[in-house]
């Protein structure tokens, strides 16, 4: 978010990475995401579209909830 910020983006997009095949918690994960992206955007950042990139039905669902 720092570096989007920095550049001017408008958009970003995150993935769960190393959530699959390395096993790191999905919900770790989206969670910290999810707070980054809260915390950066109360900050004023430039950005104002986020997409968060789902690999499964379960990680929506993570993500839907954090999101509420």
């Amino acid at each position: 978010m720092e570096l989007a910020t920095a550049h001017g983006l408008g958009s970003i997009a995150f993935a769960g990475i190393s959530t699959g095949i390395y096993k790191f918690p999905k919900e770790l994960a989206a969670g910290v995401a999810v707070e980054t992206v809260r915390g950066a955007l109360a900050a004023g950042s430039s950005v104002v579209g986020v997409m968060f990139v789902c690999f499964s039905d379960e990680d929506i669902g993570i993500h839907l909830e954090l999101l509420k």
